[in-house]
């Protein structure tokens, strides 16, 4: 199974959103402590609730799809 590739193996649009922000809060992360440029508390919270909503929705599409194909 591909990374980016939901449960029937087609690419997930959700998926690449989820993984493209997690690399951007990995970015802001470190460009904030060891460059020393700021992070807005806002612009983290907005990006780390993306995250969060991508991998929840992503498992719950996972769970919901291995059991209906078990019934």
């Amino acid at each position: 199974m591909s990374l980016m590739g939901d449960v029937d193996g087609q690419k997930s649009s959700k998926r690449f959103i989820t993984i493209l922000a997690f690399f951007m809060m990995c970015v802001a992360f470190i460009a904030n402590i060891f460059m020393d440029i700021p992070l807005q508390q806002f612009v983290w919270d907005g990006m780390m609730y993306i995250v969060w909503a991508g991998l929840g929705f992503t498992t719950l599409e996972k769970f919901s799809r291995s059991r209906g194909s078990e019934e």
